[in-house]
């Protein structure tokens, strides 16, 4: 069971330097698990710094 924290999906949806770490636990989706908690963590980011449409895209992403 992989747990990405929203430090991780920030990285990860920015492209950061740190994406690469963070892609292999992503995708295995069968094996993530997403707190609530860092759905909330990474919305309220998001929609701080790119917007409403890009956080409900992210979110919504996360959600699938």
């Amino acid at each position: 069971m992989n747990v990405v924290d929203s430090s991780g999906w920030l990285e990860y949806v920015a492209n950061g330097k740190g994406a690469d770490f963070f892609h292999a636990a992503i995708q295995d989706t069968e094996n993530l698990l997403i707190p609530l908690i860092s759905i909330y963590e990474v919305y309220k980011r998001l929609y701080q710094e790119k917007g409403r449409d890009t956080a409900l895209e992210t979110i919504a992403y996360m959600q699938s």
